[in-house]
């Protein structure tokens, strides 16, 4: 057979699979193994679901919501990585391990006070809003390229220094005379083994997690997800029915329709000049969210970590300049990806799909 006859016969190209599935991780597995799992259920002849993501770590012992991103849709994970996340939490007082949660081993030992409702709503109270926590030693952050808890399993501390973190919400309540429910609603960051720890610090005693479920990330929804093992049940195509569009993690209302050839241009990266489409509820959204990215620079402690990809170009740059994140579609109101605009009507091309 000769080498053209070869080609011709090759095998097509397998279909990628791309969205959002909103997955109940069960207990006993880490995040990486539920989406390896994830890859290897809508893995088919002619499928491939080699690339996916989680938007956001749960530990092994905790149970809920975790939204995984396959193909395209991991371009826009990020949006989810920063959103606000909701726990419902167990405490159990009296004894601290060294994880701050049931895999550890318990480390310290305290008497448990007396509490009322009335003492929870008042520790409850001081707990809401913008503060300072420092991560545990056993977590998943890098120190010189090595996670902390294998410094932390070789028995060496490292110097962790505070993040800002936001509860925007948080209720606890008596289970008995040992345990409390917590229920809260915080900012990406926080570690809510760390805030029980703390939690326990104020009522006067020690105390660590039994149980931990995350019940809602942006305006994903633990009542949408799927158990893993229900997900393993479906045939392919059930599986599927399950999968999100590929921007169902962003959560921007703003859009801007290109025509066939602008969509061309932008998949090439090429820059647009787009000031006679902007629409004034366009340019509305654009000056709003300039508005409130200034307030939010004039007002913020300086940044340490995040990816913010503005930061000191945009202070440089006149208010009519500065560029706004929107959603492309194409004529048919298809979503094509991410670009940035400004109210001179430049527009860039961000993250772009490919289907």
């Amino acid at each position: 057979m000769s080498i053209a006859a070869t080609k011709n016969n090759k095998m097509p190209d397998k279909i990628k699979v791309n969205g959002v599935i909103l997955v109940d991780k069960p207990q006993g597995m880490t995040s990486q193994q539920v989406v390896s799992k994830v890859k290897y259920l809508f893995k088919s002849p002619n499928h491939d679901s080699k690339k996916a993501g989680h938007t956001g770590t749960l530990d092994p012992m905790a149970t809920g919501l975790l939204p995984i991103c396959l193909g395209e849709a991991t371009k826009f994970s990020h949006y989810q990585l920063a959103a606000d996340k909701s726990y419902q939490a167990t405490i159990l007082l009296g004894s601290q391990t060294d994880t701050g949660d049931a895999d550890g081993q318990i480390v310290a030992q305290e008497v448990i006070p007396s509490f009322d409702a009335a003492r929870l709503e008042e520790v409850a109270q001081q707990f809401l809003g913008a503060q300072q926590q420092i991560p545990p030693m056993y977590s998943a952050l890098k120190k010189d390229g090595k996670k902390l808890y294998e410094y932390a399993r070789a028995g060496i501390e490292i110097d962790r220094p505070p993040r800002d973190i936001v509860i925007k919400a948080i209720d606890l309540t008596e289970i008995d005379a040992k345990q409390l429910q917590l229920t809260v609603t915080c900012s990406k960051g926080t570690y809510v083994r760390v805030l029980a720890e703390d939690i326990a610090k104020v009522l006067g005693t020690l105390g660590h997690l039994t149980a931990l479920r995350r019940v809602q990330v942006g305006d994903f929804h633990i009542d949408a997800a799927i158990a893993l093992a229900d997900l393993e049940t479906l045939a392919l195509d059930g599986r599927q029915a399950h999968l999100l569009p590929v921007d169902a993690c962003i959560n921007l209302e703003a859009e801007l329709a290109l025509t066939a050839e602008q969509c061309a241009r932008v998949q090439m990266g090429q820059r647009l000049n787009v000031i006679e489409q902007l629409t004034d509820d366009l340019r509305s959204y654009i000056s709003a969210t300039v508005e409130q990215q200034h307030s939010h620079d004039e007002n913020s402690v300086t940044q340490k970590n995040g990816d913010d990809d503005k930061g000191s170009d945009s202070e440089a740059l006149l208010p009519y300049e500065i560029p706004v994140d929107i959603r492309l579609v194409n004529e048919q109101g298809q979503f094509i990806g991410l670009g940035a605009v400004s109210l001179n009507g430049r527009l860039q091309p961000k993250k772009l799909i490919q289907l």
